[in-house]
């Protein structure tokens, strides 16, 4: 994962991490949001949209096409309102 790493983004408050996104690549045109998370005291007050949009933003200064993230349906409007839309997609447990 770490050969394919584009970016990490992350959000702090002083020396406190309160929130982080990694953002992978296939190496070609897809990149991949891994780890979106929030620390519970930062959450519901548009910090975990403004880190996924700019890990958007830096994937595609990577040169990303399509940005993929896979998500829980409660998460759902959380990933609409950073401008995902919902797709079609098969899971297989290995």
């Amino acid at each position: 994962m770490l050969a394919r790493g584009l970016a990490w983004i992350a959000a702090r408050r002083g020396s406190r991490l309160v929130g982080f996104v990694n953002v992978v690549g296939d190496g070609g045109a897809h990149a991949f949001i891994l780890d979106t998370t929030v620390h519970p005291d930062e959450r519901r007050q548009g910090l975990g949209v403004q880190l996924v949009r700019a890990a958007a933003d830096e994937a595609r200064t990577c040169g990303a096409q399509w940005l993929h993230v896979d998500y829980e349906p409660h998460l759902e409007s959380f990933y609409a309102q950073c401008g995902f839309w919902p797709t079609a997609a098969g899971l297989m447990r290995l």
